[in-house]
């Protein structure tokens, strides 16, 4: 208690001694009040991401994790509307103190397929073979953002704030196939300002363009003629042909196209057995670039490949969209505001038993060693991330373009991970990821008290969002009002496996971590059998 009440008269120091023109706008007391508040739930915020963590659920089957957090608000005073978008694992939160600025609140929610894994063990072992797992951390991010409401909803009760929070979940967001058909529902026509946030091992935000791609997600269905592949193959037509005819000319056009694209297929189904000449093959697509423009032009040149494929092996093709992500914009004010209050809150408290387990992880799986960091990241900004030849996608996109809106990175993960790889599940239930939750709680909630006591703050975002960001472009998303949120994905995986999931979800009532429930002491410094 002591050295928690020495942590709050130091913020409020530095609160109180932070220049007017420098510092976020609520009153120091307030910030001081939300981040004793967040202390108070840091047993709570290790329940859900511990939680979340073990239910291990892939895009549009995140059902369990629904069910689980909203509970968690419901129990709090927030009204749910559930199934949104015509998606049913997406829901959104409501709470309202009055007519005030609306503040969107969100964060990933999904699993990777093929990524199970044991956490808190220097080693790669999964905890249900072939199942999905939380191989990026989207375990953590909806505790934090759950955390920061709650806390904030208390201290705009006690000082009357005016204002509504509404808080949603990512789904599906690995698939790249929910927000834009959020923000076509309108899920976001009221909101003033939103604040998004993402798992990392460092602590920051940014704004301006990201330099990272948008993307569609496409599949192409062809459609043959079945026969015999012995007896009469020149009786059939093969489906499959269509789709490796198309593989082949799109890698052969990928040494033209311009070094920001990025292009990926799977064939997900390529005909039954070998001696029937398929009748269907389907090939599913990602296409990524920089703009909306390029991006449409991407996604033509492969409907034109894929039309060409199927004229040529006698086959016909039809294509369906399951998914489409918008380039990355972060709001200018936003950002500035949010980062003063990250380093007010600075980076957690790391012990050596968290330093010794992310030595021991590196060094097992041959990565760099680097410890934990210690100092919160620059307010990163196109001049400081310079120039970018393209990367991945965040259908959060969608949604900074349509309200104004930031990213925050929490340090919930340790440095030298791979992204979607079992590795960044490794320590996803250790003391590090409930710190990082924690701190970055903190800094979301400060940043939403700023936008409710400053409205100079919300007027400059969306001037910013106007004059600055749609300057060049609009969002303009290839979805057509025919295309459809593709809940089927991940259907049968998870009616197949969910029954052995279920062994291994986490009970907070009998265990005080997840770690404890599955037999780890933490620090395990050492591989397990």
């Amino acid at each position: 208690m002591m050295m928690k009440t020495a942590v709050l008269s130091t913020m409020a120091l530095l609160l109180a001694g932070t220049p007017l023109s420098v510092a976020a706008k609520a009153p120091p007391a307030l910030k001081t009040e939300a981040a004793a508040l967040i202390d108070g739930q840091a047993k709570l915020v290790q329940e859900m991401v511990d939680s979340v963590f073990s239910f291990q659920e892939p895009g549009f089957q995140e059902y369990q994790t629904a069910e689980y957090l909203t509970g968690i608000l419901e129990k709090n005073g927030f009204t749910i509307n559930r199934g949104v978008a015509g998606i049913p694992t997406a829901w959104t939160a409501t709470w309202s103190n009055g007519d005030g600025p609306v503040v969107a609140l969100g964060s990933d929610v999904d699993g990777l397929l093929g990524l199970s894994q044991v956490p808190g063990v220097p080693q790669i072992k999964p905890l249900v073979a072939g199942a999905p797992g939380h191989g990026e951390g989207h375990n953590s991010g909806m505790p934090l953002i759950i955390a920061a409401a709650l806390a904030t909803k208390e201290v705009m009760i006690k000082h009357k704030l005016k204002g509504k929070l509404m808080l949603w979940p990512g789904v599906a967001e690995e698939l790249l196939a929910t927000k834009a058909f959020y923000v076509r529902a309108g899920l976001f026509k009221d909101v003033d300002v939103s604040i998004f946030t993402h798992v990392a091992s460092s602590f920051g935000t940014s704004y301006g363009d990201s330099g990272n791609n948008g993307m569609v997600s496409v599949e192409y269905t062809f459609k043959g003629i079945t026969s015999h592949a012995a007896g009469s193959p020149w009786s059939g037509r093969s489906a499959l042909d269509g789709v490796e005819l198309m593989d082949i000319a799109w890698n052969m056009r990928r040494e033209h196209l311009p070094l920001t694209q990025r292009s990926h297929y799977v064939i997900t189904n390529g005909g039954g057995q070998p001696n029937i000449v398929p009748g269907e093959a389907t090939v599913w697509y990602y296409f990524r670039e920089q703009t909306f423009d390029s991006i449409r032009k991407l996604y033509q040149t492969g409907t034109e490949i894929a039309e060409a494929a199927a004229k040529a092996t006698g086959t016909t093709m039809t294509k369906r969209v399951l998914g489409y992500a918008a380039p990355n914009f972060g709001n200018k004010p936003l950002a500035e505001a949010a980062y003063e209050n990250i380093k007010l809150v600075g980076m957690p408290k790391w012990t050596p038993d968290d330093q010794a387990f992310t030595k021991a992880v590196q060094e097992a799986l041959k990565f760099k060693v680097a410890p934990l960091k210690t100092e919160v990241e620059p307010l990163s900004n196109p001049d400081t991330r310079g120039p970018s030849t393209g990367g991945g996608s965040d259908d959060i996109g969608d949604i900074m373009w349509t309200v104004p809106t930031i990213t925050i990175r929490f340090p919930s993960n340790i440095p030298s991970m791979i992204g979607h790889n079992v590795t960044s599940a490794i320590a996803m239930t250790t003391p590090i990821a409930h710190k990082g939750a924690v701190a970055g709680a903190k800094a979301v909630a400060m940043t939403v008290l700023d936008v409710l006591t400053t409205p100079k703050l919300v007027t400059d975002a969306k001037t910013y969002f106007q004059t600055v960001q749609l300057k060049d472009q609009k969002y303009d998303p290839v979805l057509t009002p025919e295309d459809k949120p593709a809940i089927h994905l991940n259907k049968e995986l998870m009616e197949r496996i969910r029954p052995e999931l279920k062994k291994y979800y986490y009970d907070p009532a009998k265990y005080p971590s997840y770690l404890e429930q599955l037999g780890i002491k933490y620090p395990q410094l050492t591989p397990t059998r």
